[in-house]
C-alpha cells in the first residue's frame, strides 16, 4: 500500500548517481521534494519522463523545490544514464538493500523487483501533500505536478 496523502514521509538515506549520500531529512524546512519513483534507467517511458523534467527543470528544483528520481538501479548505471541523457538531478540509487525505500513508500513490485511509477510532493515540514502510482507501462503527466507544487 503507498504512502498516502497527509502521511509522514518516510526518509531514507541513498546514494546518487555521483556517489554522494542524500538523505530526505536534509531538505526538511528548506525545501518541498518532488520524489519521483521509476522502473529502470535506459527504459522507453522512463527516459521520456525524466527527459521531460530535465526539459522543464527549473519548475521542479529551485529555490523552494528539489527533485530527487529514486530507481532500482545501481550507482554507475545511473551515473552513465544521467550522463547520456544530460540529467542535471539526483538520480538516487535503491539498489541495496534491494528496493527498501521503494518498499517504505508502497510502490515496489515484488514479482517484477523494481518500482513502479509512484510520485509524492512532499512538503518543508516532511509530510506528503500529493502522490500518484501508475502501472510500469504508464508515464505520469507533469502538469499535475505543477497543480500540486502550485497549492503547497
Amino acid at each position: 500500500m503507498a504512502i498516502e496523502v497527509g502521511d509522514k514521509a518516510p526518509d531514507f538515506e541513498l546514494k546518487d548517481n555521483h556517489g554522494a549520500t542524500v538523505r530526505l531529512s536534509d531538505f526538511r524546512g528548506e525545501k518541498a521534494v518532488v520524489l519521483l519513483f521509476y522502473p529502470f534507467a535506459f527504459t522507453g517511458v522512463c527516459t521520456g519522463e525524466l527527459c521531460e523534467l530535465r526539459d522543464r527543470l527549473p519548475r521542479f528544483q529551485n529555490d523552494d523545490v528539489q527533485l530527487l528520481a529514486v530507481s532500482n538501479d545501481s550507482v554507475p548505471t545511473l551515473r552513465v544514464f544521467g550522463e547520456q541523457e544530460g540529467l542535471e538531478y539526483p538520480l538516487l540509487s535503491d539498489f541495496w538493500p534491494h528496493g527498501e525505500t521503494s518498499r517504505a513508500y508502497g510502490v515496489f513490485d515484488e514479482d517484477k523487483g523494481c518500482a513502479v511509477r509512484g510520485t509524492f510532493i512532499i512538503d518543508k515540514d516532511g509530510v506528503v501533500r500529493w502522490t500518484v502510482v501508475k502501472g510500469l507501462p504508464d508515464a505520469r503527466d507533469l502538469n499535475e505536478y505543477i497543480k500540486a507544487l502550485d497549492s503547497l
